[in-house]
């Protein structure tokens, strides 16, 4: 309709454009015509003589016919006619304004004549600076409409043929588009993109997509995993800026987070792919306190069955009237198991802290490993403030399990922790084999497994989120194989900055550490 309308109104412009052009035309060649008989010596001499039509009115009709224009009048100076188109009215007064004319000057107005109405030119004939007669030479408007209605049917013509085109274009482009948009109407396009905008904005899941090395789309959930990313993936993580292999369920510690990775191409266009990220770390942590209470539990169900043992064999000896023996072996347990509690408490004052070693204690007795806090471990609550909590627990536990899985020959761990004016130093030791400087690099940097299964079973953590929370705290990690595999966390109290100049929300200890 907007085709119809536009097409119309170009047909009715052309058309008024057509006749503005003809009426400017018809002056201009009036006026030339005119102007041309007015200068001519002989129309002077003609109307200084007796009988100025013998010789004027052949004149005029000779010129009215080679130019084509209505009419010719040449006129003595009081408006009586000495030439016309019609013969019979010679002689007649001229009908039209002479006053321009007589005045000297060239004048041209659109007049109703003897011959209708016409646009005409008026010049003065002027002999020795007098004007002795006028020049009207005139085209009638009947003439010149059939001049530019002859015009009329090629506007047409030129209005069809760009209509057709205009459809022709218009099925194509709406062909291309549904083809394109796989039929779907603008109104449906428009719910669709609202409704996609909305699920991308609301999905729990970071998605982005990378078009050529270039961030084209992310949604809220992966600004909140990845935090603020380059367009162009500069500083951005390795998974996100390596184009290699497809990646499915890929365990990543990052910025404090347990991340799931995928990564798919997108078909047909090898430099644009997918990337999904899931964040795990609550359940990575929920893992790591499920691991950890079910060793517990093993190692209570462990102490009770002893205990029980213990106990048929105090009752046993009192029914023998050995009651003095079986007091002594009775409070010896309790006293061992007290003065444990008593030991770790007194060398650090943080309660997470010493549950985590009692429980770390119970299930290192229940493997049959020797287990010990070394007596130079002292950590008060000022010394504390180093590290919260939970970035305790994160690193004194996730150490200690890693050195309990990789205890070995006559196996010992043991844990030292201490605090100062210069920072805090966390020291693990095991009976194992230790790791060699690549290892250990890669462990740190991304989670890395040397147990069997690996990644496939959720391992491979703990170590990358401690070398995360120490780097958030501008601290050193480092391993040494010494007296035994050494691993030390080296806290500053007054750090300059994160090494990995990134925020970081570091996650609690997971069971099943780096070896």
């Amino acid at each position: 309709m907007v085709v119809v309308v536009i097409v119309v109104g170009a047909v009715a412009l052309a058309a008024v454009d057509a006749r503005r052009d003809a009426d400017s035309t018809a002056r201009k060649e009036v006026t030339a015509v005119a102007l041309s008989l007015a200068e001519m010596p002989a129309t002077a001499r003609a109307l200084a003589s007796e009988r100025p039509s013998e010789v004027l009115q052949a004149i005029s009709e000779r010129v009215r016919s080679k130019t084509g224009v209505a009419f010719i009048t040449i006129m003595g100076p009081d408006g009586t006619r000495y030439t016309h188109t019609n013969p019979e009215r010679i002689g007649e007064k001229y009908l039209g304004s002479t006053a321009q004319a007589l005045a000297g000057h060239v004048y041209t107005e659109t007049y109703t004549g003897t011959l209708g109405p016409s646009i005409r030119t008026i010049a003065p004939v002027v002999d020795d600076e007098r004007v002795v007669g006028m020049v009207a030479v005139g085209i009638t408007q009947r003439t010149l409409a059939q001049g530019w209605r002859s015009q009329l049917p090629l506007i047409v013509e030129i209005a069809l043929a760009a209509l057709i085109a205009a459809f022709v274009g218009l099925w194509l482009v709406r062909r291309r588009l549904l083809r394109a948009t796989g039929g779907l109407p603008p109104r449906d396009l428009r719910i669709m993109y609202e409704h996609h905008d909305a699920v991308l904005h609301a999905v729990r899941e970071g998605l982005l997509v990378i078009e050529d090395g270039r961030i084209v789309l992310i949604n809220d959930e992966a600004s909140r995993l990845l935090g603020d990313l380059a367009p162009d993936l500069s500083g951005a993580p390795d998974f996100l800026r390596d184009a290699g292999p497809v990646l499915e369920d890929e365990l990543v510690a990052y910025r404090g987070r347990v991340l799931v990775v995928n990564r798919a191409e997108v078909p047909g266009r090898s430099v644009s792919s997918v990337v999904t990220v899931r964040d795990r770390t609550e359940l990575s942590e929920a893992m790591g306190e499920l691991d950890s209470m079910t060793r517990f539990a093993e190692a209570l169900r462990s102490q009770a069955h002893e205990s029980a043992n213990r106990m048929h064999t105090i009752v046993a000896m009192i029914e023998l009237g050995r009651a003095d023996d079986a007091a002594a072996m009775a409070t010896t347990e309790l006293e061992l198991s007290q003065h444990l509690i008593d030991t770790m408490t007194e060398a650090v004052h943080e309660p997470a802290l010493v549950a985590l070693l009692l429980g770390k204690s119970a299930q290192a007795s229940e493997r049959g490993i020797a287990f010990t806090l070394t007596e130079d471990s002292q950590l008060d609550d000022a010394e504390t403030a180093v590290l919260t909590p939970r970035d305790l627990v994160t690193v004194v536990g996730n150490l200690v399990d890693n050195a309990l899985d990789a205890a070995a020959d006559d196996p010992w761990v043991e844990v030292s922790v201490s605090g100062g004016s210069s920072g805090v130093r966390i020291v693990v030791a095991d009976s194992g084999p230790g790791m060699d400087p690549d290892t250990f690099a890669a462990a740190r940097q991304r989670g890395f497994s040397t147990k069997s299964g690996g990644d496939d079973l959720g391992r491979g953590l703990g170590l990358a989120l401690v070398a995360q929370v120490v780097a958030a705290h501008g601290g050193e990690l480092r391993a040494e194989n010494t007296y035994g595999s050494v691993v030390t966390a080296d806290i500053p109290a007054h750090p300059a900055g994160p090494v990995s100049g990134t925020p970081v929300t570091p996650g609690t200890a997971a069971g099943g550490g780096v070896r």
